[in-house]
């Protein structure tokens, strides 16, 4: 089951960047174009599908990095995430493309412990319409923060964030 899907709090916000790069199809990856999606949905999906934020980490690339093989904790990632955002197709089936995942006071600060979106549906918007739903549902008075893979980070300049050079990690042990 889906959640509430976000427009001013209450029902559907679609992705109008992906609905114009759908009038030149040559810019999408195959798989998205031959669905013909024509909007993404942003939502609050508290009690987000398991299976369905497993897939979207191994389609991100992030399974690489991720406990995928370990469910219990990838449920446990979720319940006890207070910020569970997710970008769906606006098709049959409503497939997922897009996660945020953040903890936060819903005051201060947010905290984006994990940004993935599929392969298939990278580079048309989805991974900053996810960002930007998390800025509208926290309001301004409410800092973000995350820690970037490598590879992303110039995504992350793109859209706005300023990079922090005096953050600090303690390593897990497994």
């Amino acid at each position: 089951m889906h959640g509430a899907w976000a427009n001013g709090g209450h029902g559907l916000r679609t992705d109008r960047t992906l609905q114009k790069r759908l009038r030149n199809p040559g810019r999408l990856v195959q798989s998205v174009a031959m669905a013909d999606p024509s909007k993404v949905l942003y939502a609050s999906e508290p009690r987000l599908d398991v299976a369905e934020f497993r897939r979207v980490l191994v389609e991100s690339g992030l399974g690489e990095t991720r406990p995928i093989d370990d469910e219990a904790r990838l449920k446990t990632m979720l319940d006890h995430a207070n910020l569970v955002l997710t970008a769906r197709l606006d098709r049959e089936g409503k497939p997922l493309v897009g996660v945020a995942r953040g903890v936060t006071d819903f005051s201060w600060v947010c905290y984006i412990s994990k940004l993935a979106v599929s392969a298939s549906a990278q580079g048309l918007g989805i991974g900053k319409g996810l960002m930007d739903e998390a800025r509208r549902q926290l309001g301004p008075s409410v800092a973000i923060s995350l820690i970037s893979m490598p590879d992303a980070v110039g995504f992350y300049e793109r859209i706005g964030m300023t990079r922090m050079s005096d953050a600090f990690w303690f390593s897990r042990k497994r």
